[in-house]
């Protein structure tokens, strides 16, 4: 293997690897920064060893045990540090005899314990109360999700240096608070809950259409969100919420084989192959729906979103979708989790029921937003209602202008594509992200 080849071989395997190593060792130390810089000290270590010695047989096992080793070093100089303050020689040796008895009974407990469950206490204290919520949704996209500062800041609609901050400040306050390393219970639960669902389906969301790069997706977060939302789904079966959420990933995940062609370009939902969906996942996801259906109380954000998933799986092709019914699953979720994105995408979808002069006057209402003002999808689906009403050459315009502020380069080259096609009227793309309800 070239180094090169290597280098891009390790660079994939931390990619998949760092939040898993991450959650391992702040298990074991307690304090996120500290076990970012022993995942970082293994995976330079890695870098020098791995080009000599070739990738060993489980690369992932190979940077945990290496951040480990590198956090019990510091917890053992911490321990024997800790009681050269005291005073009084006797008191020295009990407090060290007792220090040295609670590291062994501590790393013997982190060693035997099973990790499977790591990355759900990392993300349950990265969204302690002690932080506003938008801090612990950055600080868990980038600590578990793996996503770069940039990636977050568009998710989020914000500047970088905002979010960049905001992290960095987040990391402070969990160690200086010295937040326990556990999924809280009882009482502590539910004020953790919303905001754990929300870093989980962004997470969901940047690897279904990722903000920016070379792919249209990438499924490993897409992966990882979903077997997060399933490993809450079974500690909390009675939250409908949680099962609205797992429903709406199962659903949106059985999309993913029909989403890009052979040589990964984007094929949006119009145009996709149904039989390639994955009837497993939807048959888990109008399960998680039913159940969550059956609970107390009214649906919640996630599971509106779920309903909306659901009426795309039930139809059997493009032209049999019910969009009466999902304007209407929009108005109902515009009304309880009003947002930009959510008007925009609830504009989609009065466009498909009720036309396209409907969809673009409520298009053409959030044009002074904000929010949206560097967003690529409100020019993306004003283009596409613009073309529905024969006016190509101001939707060729909408579509350049989007291709110019996307950050994804297979969405610039499809955006670039629709503006060149900009000659005949043809369908609505419905080319959305997150809770919208295309493909």
């Amino acid at each position: 293997m070239t180094d090169r080849k290597l280098g891009e071989t390790i660079e994939a395997i931390w990619r998949i690897e760092a939040a898993r190593v991450v959650a391992g060792v702040a298990r074991l130390t307690r304090d996120l920064g500290q076990a970012e810089d022993c995942a970082q000290d293994a995976l330079v270590a890695a870098l020098e060893t791995w080009p000599g010695t070739g990738l060993p047989d489980n690369p992932g096992a190979w940077l945990m045990t290496a951040a480990r080793r590198r956090a019990l070093d510091q917890l053992r100089h911490q321990t024997m540090a800790a009681p050269k303050h005291r005073e009084l020689a006797r008191e020295l040796e009990i407090r060290h005899a007792l220090a040295e008895a609670a590291f062994t009974e501590r790393l013997d407990a982190a060693l035997d314990a099973d990790i499977d469950d790591d990355l759900l206490r990392l993300i349950f204290t990265a969204c302690h109360p002690i932080l506003s919520p938008d801090a612990r949704a950055a600080l868990t996209l980038k600590v578990v999700g793996g996503l770069t500062t940039d990636e977050i800041a568009r998710a989020y609609l914000k500047a970088t240096p905002t979010i960049a901050q905001r992290i960095v400040r987040a990391k402070r306050t969990l160690a200086e608070a010295q937040v326990p390393f556990e999924v809280p219970h009882g009482a502590e639960l539910a004020p953790r809950l919303a905001s754990v669902l929300e870093v989980i389906y962004l997470i969901f969301n940047e690897g279904y259409a990722a903000t920016a790069g070379d792919d249209w997706m990438r499924p490993a977060l897409c992966d990882e969100a979903l077997r997060l939302g399933r490993v809450l789904a079974g500690l909390l079966p009675e939250e409908a919420e949680v099962q609205g959420l797992t429903a709406l990933m199962e659903i949106q995940a059985s999309r993913l084989p029909a989403r890009v062609d052979a040589d990964g370009n984007p094929i949006l939902l119009p145009d996709q192959d149904r039989g390639r969906w994955d009837r497993l996942l939807i048959r888990r996801g109008l399960a998680a729906l039913e159940r969550a259906a059956a609970l107390p109380g009214a649906f919640g954000p996630y599971a509106l979103q779920a309903a909306i998933a659901a009426c795309h799986a039930r139809a059997a092709s493009a032209e049999e979708t019910d969009w009466s019914r999902i304007a209407a699953l929009y108005d109902a979720l515009a009304a309880i989790a009003p947002s930009p994105v959510v008007a925009l995408n609830r504009a989609v979808a009065v466009g498909m029921a009720y036309g396209p002069a409907a969809g673009l006057e409520l298009v053409d209402a959030l044009l002074a937003e904000p929010a949206l003002s560097h967003y690529h999808l409100l020019p993306s689906v004003r283009g596409d209602l613009l073309v529905r009403l024969d006016r190509i050459p101001e939707a060729r315009d909408e579509f350049e202008r989007a291709a110019a502020l996307t950050r994804n380069a297979r969405e610039r080259a499809l955006l670039l594509a629709r503006a060149a096609g900009c000659t005949t009227p043809e369908r609505s793309s419905g080319h959305q992200r997150g809770d919208s309800p295309d493909g």
